[in-house]
């Protein structure tokens, strides 16, 4: 973990009032995963786009289950301001475990998921919003290095889920009106 805190107090040099508000702006678009889920039933509602919302919908309860009722419970890793009590936080403290971030998971679960729909364009434009939540993660050290990293490969673990999920169900579909 000491290479970890190397990164993160690195971090806290580079602060200032316009990335401070800037980084609290960006992770509460994260918070509970609300951008997503807000994009996810936009998609929904639209009939063009309601493919793109579904592969989101499966994604994001996939990521919910994995994350928050599988993996954070067993690893149960403290927060870096729980060990590092020196530093002063931007945000409230949070009452979860830090591995993996569900922040950057549910980001990255979107962007695998709209990828895998098919929209890629808005899949670019989400993955430049994902970059900026799990880096506001770090910036405001409510999370470790791999717990963004963690959440990452879990995001897109859960976009292809929702692919082989989709597809599958599609297949079914398929075979009952042939």
């Amino acid at each position: 973990m000491g290479f970890e805190f190397q990164m993160l107090d690195g971090l806290q040099t580079i602060h200032t009032s316009f990335l401070d508000t800037f980084m609290i702006s960006i992770t509460k678009l994260g918070d509970a995963g609300i951008v997503w889920i807000i994009l996810t039933v936009i998609l929904l509602l639209i009939p063009k786009t309601r493919k793109a919302g579904g592969y989101m919908a499966v994604a994001l309860i996939a990521d919910l289950i994995i994350c928050n009722v599988i993996i954070k419970p067993i690893v149960a890793r403290p927060r870096p301001y729980s060990i590092n009590k020196t530093v002063q936080l931007l945000v409230t403290p949070l009452k979860d475990y830090s591995f993996p971030s569900g922040h950057t998971a549910a980001s990255f679960a979107s962007v695998s998921a709209l990828y895998f729909a098919g929209k890629k364009k808005v899949a670019a434009g989400a993955l430049i919003l994902s970059i900026f939540i799990a880096f506001s993660r770090l910036y405001l050290y409510v999370h470790y290095p791999t717990d963004v990293l963690g959440g990452l490969i879990i995001g897109l673990l859960c976009g292809w889920i929702a692919d082989v999920i989709i597809k599958k169900i599609a297949e079914r579909k398929a075979k009952v009106k042939a």
